[in-house]
């Protein structure tokens, strides 16, 4: 089910042009990203994602979780470590969300410019692009050298979109990442209620100024087309 906020800013009939979206936990599920951190830590699954939901649900940074397990680790020489062991990040075709390939297939085939973008590594942007996805651009905020919820992030999106604010919309689960920002810089938003996140915050108040509310990636069709 999709519900419509549309702010009264957004001026009358305009049309959306572009999509972009959000990374993890929009198009890529965190299972693995975090079973992986489990495993090089030393710790059962179930209690790294149980901190997970925990710093979650204190809107905290997740990574905070890891902090948790190991006061004073420095996540990225960590994270490096990790990679020159072979124990580094992968991605592959059932990381997907199953509704990320005929979505934004379909949003192509209806004439809208796709665009992904989110807080992730240059070497998830490595991996998403070897998945061959039918997006026209995709970038990182690695690779970009900003990261949300700065404005910076937001005005490269506008950048990746060829679009003006009030023509694109930006897809996330996030509010204080993807909600709150994204509508500040003049984006329309739709958040999407998957993963932690999504679910956690659907419904509140930090959620509530999005202009659209989805439950799925196939209802983004109707959206731009209605």
């Amino acid at each position: 089910m999709t519900q419509t906020t549309e702010t009264p800013t957004t001026p009358p009939g305009a049309a959306v042009t572009t999509v972009a979206l959000d990374i993890g936990e929009t198009l890529v599920r965190d299972d693995r990203y975090w079973a992986g951190w489990a495993d090089w830590l030393g710790v059962p699954r179930h209690t790294l994602a149980a901190l997970v939901g925990a710093v979650v649900g204190q809107g905290r940074d997740s990574a905070d979780a890891l902090r948790l397990l190991r006061p004073g680790l420095d996540v990225g020489t960590e994270y490096a470590a990790r990679e020159a062991a072979g124990h580094g990040e992968h991605l592959d075709e059932t990381d997907l969300y199953p509704d990320v390939r005929p979505a934004l297939t379909a949003l192509r085939e209806a004439g809208v410019r796709v665009v992904v973008a989110g807080n992730q590594t240059a070497r998830a942007g490595e991996l998403l692009r070897a998945l061959d996805l039918p997006v026209d651009a995709l970038a990182t905020s690695d690779e970009w050298g900003v990261a949300k919820p700065s404005p910076h992030f937001f005005a490269r999106v506008l950048e990746l979109a060829q679009a003006p604010p009030h023509r694109t919309v930006y897809v996330g689960d996030h509010p204080v990442n993807d909600v709150a920002p994204a509508k500040a810089c003049g984006l329309r938003v739709a958040h999407l209620r998957r993963g932690p996140w999504g679910h956690l915050w659907a419904g509140t108040p930090e959620a509530a100024p999005a202009d659209w509310h989805l439950d799925s990636l196939h209802d983004l069709r109707a959206l731009v087309t209605g």
